[in-house]
């Protein structure tokens, strides 16, 4: 079964994002390997306030893999063409974990409405969290009002920046 991980930072009084969806307060991190991290992954779920900032960006999906984005709003018209539009996130991300293996794992790239429906849903396995050095005061939430889930930390790795590494399994 394929696993999906929410690979996310977050800033140390967990946000996403700032107010207005920024993204500026990430500082780079010359330790991590973008690149190879990415290869970990062929599939990208992106929620829609998160395809909205991409595509103000000029970037509406993730390079070399094939993006889900998930909104009750937009029109399949909204999406590039090689994306795939769904209002149903728990049902197409069970059957994305269940299709046959490719060998590597799905990324729930953003945000975090999605990632709250999915881990109700009991469909993340891993959550993996930059915590970046740095108060945004408000933003989007990493986590909206959610029920309990116990969580097992697997790795950890603190990067000269101050950026912390948190790496967590679903606990069962």
């Amino acid at each position: 079964m394929r696993r999906v991980r929410y690979a996310v930072a977050s800033s140390l009084d967990g946000f996403i994002a700032g107010p207005s969806g920024e993204f500026d307060w990430i500082i780079p991190n010359p330790e991590r390997d973008f690149t190879q991290i990415s290869s970990r992954y062929d599939t990208a779920l992106i929620g829609r306030r998160t395809f909205d900032l991409m595509r103000t960006h000029g970037k509406p999906t993730v390079t070399g893999m094939k993006n889900y984005i998930f909104s009750r709003t937009l029109t399949r018209a909204a999406v590039p063409k090689s994306s795939i539009l769904s209002d149903s996130p728990e049902r197409t991300v069970a059957e994305l974990r269940t299709a046959p293996d490719t060998g590597k794992d799905i990324w729930l790239f953003g945000g975090g409405e999605l990632f709250r429906t999915l881990i109700a849903a009991r469909l993340i396995d891993e959550i993996e969290l930059a915590v970046i050095p740095v108060l945004l005061g408000s933003g989007i939430p990493l986590l909206p009002a959610a029920s309990r889930v116990a969580l097992t930390l697997t790795r950890h790795k603190l990067y000269k920046n101050g950026t912390v590494s948190l790496t967590y399994s679903i606990a069962s």
